[in-house]
C-alpha cells in the first residue's frame, strides 16, 4: 500500500488495499475475513461474501445505504450484521476490520485474551480486549454479542470465541494498526512459549518507555538536502518497505537511520505507519538538531550517541520481529552458534533491560563494536549495525532467520550449537 490517507482515499480504495495487505500477509484466507468503514453519510462501504480476497477489485466493494439500500454486484459480507452492529453501539468508531489470523485464532480457541503488555506500544495501540462468547457466523445473534462488549466500553478490539477476532477504528488505518499489532502479540507469546516462560512489562514500565518521546525544544530551520542525503532518503524509505514485507517490520514500530556527514544522520519519524514511509517524511538529524515541522523516532537521541562513539556504523535498525522477539521475551539466550554464517555475521548477541534503550542510557552505545554488532533489548526491540544498509539488514535477516530455525526446532529436542573449537576456526578464517 502506497499514500495510504483515510482523509484523502475513497471507502473503496481503502477497503480493497487493505483487504489485499491482510491477504497477502498470510492473515486471513481466500474466503475468510471482512472489512468495512462508515462514511459521513452513514453509509457502510463493506467487503462482498464469498468473493477471492486475492483478486477484490473496487467494483466489487459494495455499499448499504444509510436506509439499507444495498449497492453493487455482489451481496456484502455474511459477518455485516455484526459491523453494523458495532457501527450503532459506537459512533466514534469509523472502520472495522474482521480476519482470521492465525495467532489471533490460537487465542480464540484456547478462550483467552492476549496480554498486551509483552512489547510496549502495544497497550496503547490495540487498548483494551473484549471477549465475545461463540454464537453462529453471520446470524444477528453474533452481532448481539459482539456489540455487547463495545456498548458502554472503551474496547477496541475483540477475541471472538472459536472463530478470530473483530476491531474497530477511528479510521481504517488506526483500524488496520491495531489488527496488525494484535496478532503480533499473539505470534511473539506463542513463539516465547515454545522455548521458556514470556515475560510482561510492568505497567510503570510501559508509562516510563512512553515518555521517552523526544523533546524537540530546537530544530533546524536551515534545511539542505546534499544529493548525497537524497539518495540515503530513498534508501531508507526502499528497505524499511522491505522489512515490512519481509515480517521484519510492523506499522507501528521501527526505526532505521543512516549516518550521513560526519554524526549528521537521517531517520525515519514516529507517528508514521511504516509500510507507507515516504522520502518527504524522513527526518534530517544536524548537529544534534531535527529539522523543523517533523518528529523524528524516540530512540534519536540513541542513534545519536551509537554514530558519535562508533566511526564504523553508518546504519542503525531498531524493530521488532516474530522470532528475534520470542527470546527478546523469555530471556533465554539467542544462541547463534547455530550455523557458520549466523556467528560470522552477528557473533554473540547480548540481550540487555528495556531500560538501556532510554535517553541518556550509555549501555548500548558503549557496547557497540566490531565484535558486538547487535544486541536484543528485553520485550522490546533488536538493534542491529552495520557499515552500510546492506550489510545491517543482512545481520537483521540473518538473526531472524537463525532466531526462527530456533523457535521451530525447539520441539525436535535439544539443540546442539557449533562447539568452541570450531568458532576459534571461523573467527581465524573470517574475522581475523
Amino acid at each position: 500500500m502506497k499514500n495510504f490517507n483515510p482523509n484523502l482515499l475513497h471507502p473503496k480504495t481503502q477497503l480493497t488495499q487493505v483487504i489485499g495487505k491482510i491477504y497477502r500477509d498470510g492473515m486471513t484466507t481466500t474466503s475468510g475475513g471482512n472489512i468495512s468503514i462508515m462514511d459521513e453519510n452513514g453509509d457502510i462501504w463493506v467487503t462482498p461474501s464469498a468473493i477471492d480476497k486475492g483478486k477484490l477489485t473496487e467494483d466489487d466493494i459494495i455499499c448499504v445505504k444509510k436506509d439499507g439500500t444495498i449497492v453493487g454486484k455482489h451481496k456484502p459480507s455474511s459477518e455485516y450484521p455484526f459491523h453494523k452492529a458495532i457501527y450503532d453501539a459506537r459512533p466514534e468508531i469509523k472502520a472495522v476490520i474482521h480476519a482470521h489470523p492465525p495467532a489471533l485464532v490460537s487465542f480464540s480457541i484456547v478462550r483467552e485474551i492476549p496480554n498486551t503488555n509483552i512489547i510496549p506500544q502495544a497497550k496503547k495501540v490495540c487498548g483494551k480486549i473484549g471477549y465475545a462468547e461463540y454464537e453462529l457466523p453471520g446470524s444477528e445473534a453474533l452481532g448481539a454479542v459482539i456489540a455487547k462488549q463495545f456498548i458502554g466500553s472503551d474496547y477496541m478490539a475483540v477475541i471472538m470465541e472459536n472463530h478470530g477476532t473483530v476491531l474497530g477504528g477511528t479510521d481504517m488505518l488506526d483500524a488496520y494498526t491495531r489488527f496488525e499489532t494484535l496478532e503480533f502479540c499473539c505470534q511473539t507469546i506463542i513463539n516465547a512459549k515454545g522455548i521458556g516462560n514470556p515475560t510482561y512489562l510492568t505497567d510503570e514500565q510501559i508509562k516510563a518507555y512512553e515518555a521517552q518521546m523526544p523533546e524537540v525544544k530546537d530544530c533546524n530551520t536551515n534545511v539542505v538536502n546534499t544529493t548525497i542525503e537524497k539518495a540515503l532518503r530513498s534508501e531508507i524509505v526502499e528497505f524499511v518497505h522491505r522489512a515490512c514485507r519481509q515480517n521484519l517490520m510492523i506499522s507501528s514500530f521501527g526505526t532505521i537511520s543512516m549516518r550521513a556527514e560526519g554524526n549528521d544522520f537521517l531517520i525515519t519519524p514516529t507517528g508514521i505507519a511504516r509500510w507507507d514511509l515516504k522520502t518527504e517524511d524522513i527526518v534530517q538529524i544536524k548537529d544534534g538538531k531535527p529539522e523543523e515541522g517533523k518528529t523524528p523516532s524516540r530512540s534519536t537521541k540513541l542513534h545519536q550517541m551509537i554514530y558519535e562513539q562508533n566511526p564504523n556504523v553508518n546504519t542503525i535498525i531498531i524493530t521488532q520481529s516474530p522470532y528475534l522477539m520470542a527470546y527478546g521475551t523469555t530471556g533465554v539466550k539467542f544462541d547463534v552458534r547455530t550455523i557458520p554464517e549466523s556467528w560470522i555475521f552477528l557473533q554473540d548477541v547480548p540481550c540487555l533491560p528495556i531500560e538501556t534503550q532510554f535517553q541518556g542510557n550509555t549501555t548500548i552505545p558503549e557496547m557497540i563494536c566490531d565484535t558486538v554488532p547487535a544486541v536484543l533489548v528485553a520485550n522490546n526491540s533488536f538493534l542491529v549495525t552495520g557499515g552500510s544498509m546492506m550489510q545491517a539488514f543482512d545481520r537483521l535477516e540473518v538473526a531472524e532467520f537463525s532466531a526462527k530455525s530456533l523457535v521451530i526446532g525447539a520441539p525436535l529436542g535439544k539443540m546442539v550449537p557449533i562447539n568452541d573449537e570450531q568458532v576459534e576456526d571461523l573467527r581465524k578464517k573470517f574475522l581475523s
